[in-house]
């Protein structure tokens, strides 16, 4: 009897001291701690290794959980540091379309633009890659348009844009020296549509009027002329391009 009164005291004391001892912290999740390893390893540059853990880190994280978009941000990261912009390209994109309301979509889109741009080895051959860098950074600004990194992505949109008006241009200029006026036109009308802002528009501009004025096309001569000087009027050649109309107000004497 005394042996099982000491043994259900014994259990009595037990269950006293856990009920009021101090209380065990749980240790923080393990897919929480290898995200904490990643980027560690990411910051000291050991980009290889960073995308190891982060690969298997894709899968343990649901999809609501703000570590997920963390992890799929930093692989694509991962990716364009080790110099495969093809697949950098490809996970920021996802990131950015599948994590639109985080705070990662814009840089996601801003990169996923840059990786592009760094695919853009031989412009005057395919453009593909720098069109798509240039369509990217377009729907950043869309989208984004207060954002920090649709600010940083200002700059390459006026580059991009003016190298693609000034290949267009030349195409342009290559076909009026050869008098084939309709193929020149088709390109100066390209030029002006998808590159306004760039510094050859007003350019392409008066190459139209040229090439209008040798054709004989009066109203489209005109119609552009009006053009320019609504929206060009500093443009150099202007005046003798496009002489002002005679003033038929006056009466004879």
């Amino acid at each position: 009897m005394m042996r099982r009164m000491v043994w259900m005291l014994g259990l009595a004391t037990l269950a006293a001291a856990c009920h009021h001892g101090p209380k065990v912290q749980a240790p923080a999740p393990r897919a929480e701690l290898q995200l904490d390893q990643a980027m560690a390893l990411y910051r000291r540059g050991d980009y290889h290794r960073a995308l190891l853990v982060l690969q298997r880190l894709t899968f343990e994280f649901g999809p609501n959980q703000p570590e997920a978009v963390a992890a799929r941000y930093y692989t694509a990261e991962c990716y364009f540091q080790t110099g495969d912009r093809v697949q950098a390209a490809h996970e920021f994109r996802k990131v950015a379309d599948e994590f639109p309301t985080s705070e990662y979509a814009p840089l996601a889109l801003l990169r996923a633009g840059d990786s592009n741009l760094r695919l853009w080895r031989r412009a005057e051959l395919d453009p593909t890659y720098g069109e798509t860098a240039l369509s990217i950074y377009q729907e950043l600004a869309g989208r984004y348009p207060d954002s920090d990194a649709a600010a940083r992505a200002r700059p390459h949109v006026r580059r991009l844009q003016n190298q693609f008006a000034e290949k267009t241009y030349r195409n342009g200029m290559f076909y009026l020296r050869r008098k084939a006026y309709d193929s020149a036109i088709i390109y100066f009308k390209d030029v002006i549509a998808n590159y306004p802002e760039a510094k050859l528009a007003p350019d392409a501009l008066l190459r139209l009027v040229d090439s209008y004025r040798a054709i004989r096309y009066t109203d489209e001569l005109k119609e552009t002329c009006d053009h320019l000087r609504r929206f060009y009027p500093q443009a150099t050649g202007l005046a003798k391009s496009c002489p002002a109309p005679a003033d038929t107000t006056g009466t004879s004497s």
